[in-house]
C-alpha cells in the first residue's frame, strides 16, 4: 500500500551536500508527469488502486486495446484504505514529494549475460600454484562422493545468466525536488542503467 508514487527514468549519479557539509551519493531521476488512466475503488473493484501512464508511444505502435492510451509505460499502484483516488485524466507530478521523504525504489538491474561462479556468486576460485594452469576460476566439486547419492542438489550455485532482475531498494531518502525540470534527487544507488524505468513509492 502506498500514498505517494511516481514513475521515472534513471539518470546519472551525483553528490549532494547538506547544510552541515556532509556529502551523500545520490541518483538523479527524471520523474513524471503521470497521467491517471483508470481508478479502482473498494466498492466496485474490491480494492483501491490507481492506474497511471508514463512516457509517450507512437500511435502506429499501439494495438487495438491500447487505443487512446499512447503511453510507453502503464503501471498500477495500490492505495491505502481511505485514501482519495485522483480523478481520471488528471496529472501527477513530483510536487507530491518533499525533501526528507523516505521512499522505496524498484527497477530492473543491469543484464550481465552468462557469467561464471567467481563473478556471479563471489567464489574465490582455485589456488594459483601447484600445477594449476587453467582452472583458477573453476567452480570445483558440485556433488558426488556420497553426498545426496551422487547427484547435483537443487539450488547449487553454478554459472548462469546474471542480472536483468527486478530489484527493490527500501529506505532511500528524497534529497531534492525540482518541479520545473520534473526531477528527483534520491540518496544512494538505484538498480539499472541510465534510462531504466524506475518505480518510486512513498
Amino acid at each position: 500500500m502506498t500514498t505517494k508514487f511516481m514513475l521515472g527514468t534513471k539518470g546519472r549519479m551525483t553528490q549532494v551536500f547538506d547544510e552541515k557539509g556532509v556529502v551523500s551519493a545520490a541518483t538523479i531521476v527524471t520523474a513524471g508527469p503521470l497521467a491517471v488512466t483508470q481508478t479502482k475503488s473498494q466498492d466496485k473493484d474490491g480494492y483501491a488502486a490507481v492506474q497511471v501512464g508514463f512516457g509517450t508511444k507512437k500511435e502506429s505502435r499501439l494495438n487495438k486495446a491500447q487505443t487512446g492510451k499512447p503511453f510507453m509505460h502503464i503501471r498500477e499502484f495500490s492505495l491505502e484504505a481511505g485514501a482519495s483516488n485522483p480523478e481520471p485524466a488528471s496529472a501527477i507530478d513530483v510536487s507530491i514529494f518533499t525533501p526528507g521523504d523516505v521512499v522505496t525504489v524498484s527497477a530492473t538491474s543491469k543484464g550481465k549475460g552468462f557469467q561464471g561462479v567467481v563473478k556471479r556468486h563471489g567464489f574465490h576460485g582455485g589456488p594459483r600454484s601447484h600445477g594449476q594452469k587453467n582452472r583458477e576460476r573453476s567452480p570445483g566439486s558440485i556433488g558426488g562422493g556420497g553426498r545426496a547419492g551422487g547427484r547435483v542438489v537443487k539450488g547449487m550455485r553454478m554459472a548462469g545468466r546474471m542480472g536483468g532482475e527486478r530489484i527493490t531498494v527500501p529506505n532511500l531518502k528524497v534529497l531534492q525536488v525540482d518541479v520545473a525540470s520534473n526531477t528527483l534527487v534520491i540518496s544512494g544507488a538505484i538498480p539499472g542503467r541510465p534510462g531504466t524505468l524506475v518505480e518510486i513509492r512513498g
